[in-house]
């Protein structure tokens, strides 16, 4: 576990109090850790992520479709 000294403004504050009593968590050290679980769910790379990777996968094992006009493909999908 890393121990850190941080300066955060008053917002701040305010928003991890608010995390804090939504999820009933017992710190402000808690509330920063299922923020940043959050921010790297949501916001880093997917390619980051393990389940990034396994969708890759998946889609590689499809069969592929032929297509002779890539314009006049989409255009069929779209009526």
């Amino acid at each position: 576990m890393v121990q850190a000294i941080i300066d955060i403004s008053l917002r701040a504050n305010h928003v991890l109090n608010l995390i804090k009593a939504k999820h009933g968590l017992r710190t402000k050290s808690e509330s920063i850790n299922l923020m940043a679980r959050e921010y790297e769910e949501n916001v880093l790379e997917p390619q980051l992520r393990p389940e990034y990777v396994r969708k890759l996968k998946r889609i590689r094992k499809q069969k592929p479709i032929p297509v002779k006009d890539i314009d006049a493909y989409f255009d069929s999908m779209k009526k």
